[in-house]
């Protein structure tokens, strides 16, 4: 009984990870083609730096700035963070 409930075990464990695996492989291209943005040009952010100002001082729009930063958080920006300030959006 004990064998069998450790080969149940073992078959259920397999099954769990070939699915987290494929599931993890099918969403790698999900959203199509260009599901990332593309950046062409970095800016190391210095000490009081917002997403306002660093769309004002490159002279972006904030609704472009924050499309080709599609992750940042806009309340924790720290020095040397890579920020885009040049590329394609999502």
């Amino acid at each position: 009984m004990a064998k069998t409930n450790l080969i149940l075990l073992l078959v259920v464990s397999l099954l769990v990870m070939i699915s987290v695996a494929h599931s993890k492989r099918l969403a790698v291209g999900f959203g199509g083609k260009n599901s990332a943005a593309i950046c062409n040009l970095i800016y190391g952010a210095e000490e009081g730096d917002t997403c306002s100002r660093v769309a004002q001082d490159f002279k972006l729009s904030l609704n472009f700035f924050l499309s080709i930063n599609p992750n940042i958080n806009c309340n924790s920006i720290f020095v040397g963070q890579w920020l885009c300030i040049d590329g394609t959006p999502q």
